[in-house]
């Protein structure tokens, strides 16, 4: 750390993002976040590189060049085979002192949320965690604000610097991070105006995966850095990897949500069981909630759409009994296709529905699986 100073901000290139593996397999999360790095690369003009830690996970790598990569730092060894804290964060301190990042993205999941806030402490710079929203460039960042904040837009297009210790800071080049605040109720954009490299952690299934390209693939480059990792200085070891019998439900993968809320509960079993029966009738789909039916208790969190819960992008996304508060919409607002139904007529989730029907969900609900199946038996 002597030699290291991250307060020299233009001795900082690159974005990098940090690309989770298990068993030798990347995380979905990966191509998401190599896709998002590329565009705040292009933004930057600076180069995309994905760091990639394991053992033997050389041939694994240049798929991220086929989402945007310009190369991946492959750091290999047995005592990284496992993710261990002490052991991730020892190798990625060294070689992010050594090539200095601008900027480092890394995947809210377990292993993200454990990883960076350790990173960010040993190189003494800032974190945000849990993004949903990622920008450099001012003139996007301000139409991001025109079209999803309630600020002035004189107030908007002045956003051209902040005070940083009393003094004005041009924040043209610094990574804006937005986030949810109080429970997702307001959402808040962050800085790192002093110190690099700027990191995030960023919520899944946030970001758009772009189209793989092979020959980009073919052209990434694959760098190989020097580290030192020894087994006496780890203080942790991984015995064995134990996998739960629970299985979660996986809301970010599916082409098919169909999400109960505050209206189902009067009877949430029944509801649970007929949006089930809707979401296989429409091939495969799998069950959300809004946070009311979380918080009290009647859905498990795996099952929570919005702010504080997934983001997803389903084919069809359907939303029974759900008010469309903000900080649910903005957990599926992307969805191809969204059918809601609520009782009041006035509800916020038609504004965004592309289908709305005005109807007590346990009545809609079986006539939605009766003109569905009818369909299907006509084909």
């Amino acid at each position: 750390m002597a030699t290291f100073n991250n307060t020299i901000l233009e001795d900082f290139h690159d974005v990098w993002v940090f690309c989770e593996q298990r068993q030798g397999k990347l995380m979905p999360t990966d191509f998401e976040l190599i896709s998002e790095g590329r565009k705040l690369a292009d933004e930057l003009g600076v180069k995309l590189y994905g760091i990639l830690l394991g053992d033997n996970v050389e041939g694994i790598a240049k798929e991220l060049g086929g989402y945007g990569a310009d190369g991946v730092i492959v750091c290999e060894s047995p005592l990284l085979k496992e993710y261990t804290t002490d052991a991730y964060t020892d190798v990625i301190c060294q070689v992010v002192e050594q090539r200095k990042p601008e900027a480092f993205l890394i995947g809210a999941t377990n292993i993200g949320r454990d990883l960076g806030p350790r990173c960010a402490a040993r190189l003494h710079t800032g974190l945000c965690a849990d993004c949903t929203h990622l920008d450099v460039d001012m003139g996007i960042y301000k139409n991001f604000l025109k079209e999803s904040s309630t600020l002035p837009e004189a107030r908007i297009e002045a956003t051209n610097t902040a005070l940083v210790l009393g003094k004005p800071h041009d924040v043209s080049r610094d990574l804006k991070m937005t986030r949810p605040a109080f429970g997702g109720h307001l959402m808040a954009s962050i800085i790192c105006p002093r110190f690099r490299p700027t990191m995030a952690t960023v919520r899944p299934g946030v970001m758009k995966k772009a189209e793989f390209n092979q020959a980009k693939a073919d052209a990434c480059e694959i760098i190989k850095p020097e580290f030192e990792l020894k087994a006496e200085t780890l203080k942790t070891k991984v015995l064995s990897v134990e996998k739960a019998a629970k299985k979660l439900v996986d809301l970010i993968g599916a082409d098919v949500i169909v999400s109960i809320g505050r209206g189902a509960s009067s009877d949430v079993e029944k509801a649970m069981a007929m949006a089930q029966e809707l979401a296989d009738a429409l091939g495969g789909g799998v069950v959300g909630s809004s946070r009311a039916l979380v918080d009290a208790g009647f859905m498990t969190a795996d099952r929570q759409v919005g702010q504080t819960g997934k983001t997803v992008h389903p084919k069809i996304y359907v939303a029974l009994g759900i008010s469309g508060a903000i900080q649910h919409v903005a957990g599926m607002q992307d969805s191809e296709c969204i059918i809601a139904v609520n009782k009041n007529e006035t509800a916020p989730i038609f504004d965004v529905a592309d289908y709305g029907i005005c109807g007590d969900l346990f009545k809609v609900t079986p006539m939605l699986i009766e003109a569905v199946n009818a369909e299907k038996a006509k084909k």
